[in-house]
């Protein structure tokens, strides 16, 4: 990571500023960007409304009105949070809770099975092992209300996204896009490859908090046959009180 001395922060239209650490991404970045965020929603600025954390940066989105007094909202802002950047310090703690995701891979639950192991010319048991036996983290949620950006996926299973894209992948669906991995918490359109599908409910909106998996959470997905999936499914096991 950048010292704090080189972190850029550039304004984002009239009510939100970037709060950038790295321009690339890296595992290390995560500590920095958990104890900032925290930091902030714990203790908010006057006109503060919420952090939105990604892999290298961090967008704080703000109230311009709160600042009409300055000739520029922007730079007070920006003076801000830089002091608060000098005040951070980094829990080397996890306090982070671990989810293991079930997932029955291939056949009709992981349609680019096959794909992905010819790709990388290995077979289908190489994929499924090498997915599985990973420690992958929740680095932030997006696209669709909960879907988990998960890190930590081996680059030996890397795989670009699809060409065309599908007009809807089943909720529980769990692609590789790129060196990512993910699970669609809706039914919605994607483009990365499926190569399996849990049988949790990953959002509830009637539910607090509505997703299961949150950021900072650390992951691994087991692999369980069709039977499994079905018995999971059918008693409905997953509990949200973790």
């Amino acid at each position: 990571m950048a010292g704090k001395d080189q972190i850029n922060i550039y304004p984002l239209g009239d009510c939100a500023v970037v709060v950038e650490f790295a321009t690339q991404m890296n595992n290390s970045l995560y500590p920095y960007i958990t104890a900032f965020t925290d930091f902030i929603e714990s203790q908010p600025f006057p006109g503060f409304i919420e952090c939105i954390p990604s892999y290298t940066s961090v967008s704080v989105l703000y109230d311009p009105y709160a600042y009409l007094q300055y000739p520029s909202p922007f730079q007070e802002i920006k003076k801000i949070l830089l002091k608060k950047i000098e005040q951070l310090t980094i829990d080397s703690q996890s306090k982070a809770r671990h989810i293991t995701i079930p997932v029955c891979y291939g056949g009709e639950w992981g349609p680019d099975l096959s794909c992905v192991a010819a790709y990388h010319g290995i077979s289908e048991e190489e994929v499924i092992h090498i997915h599985s036996s990973a420690y992958y983290q929740v680095y932030m949620l997006g696209f669709s209300p909960g879907f988990p950006y998960i890190g930590g996926m081996p680059k030996k299973i890397s795989t670009p996204r699809k060409s065309t894209p599908r007009l809807k992948v089943p909720s529980g669906s769990v692609g590789i896009g790129g060196e990512q991995t993910g699970i669609y918490p809706l039914e919605t359109p994607g483009g990365w490859n499926i190569i399996g599908q849990t049988p949790f409910t990953l959002f509830q909106p009637e539910h607090m908090p509505p997703t299961l998996l949150q950021r900072g959470d650390q992951v691994t997905f087991v692999p369980i046959t069709q039977e499994e999936f079905v018995k999971i499914q059918r008693e409905e096991k997953l509990k949200w009180d973790f």
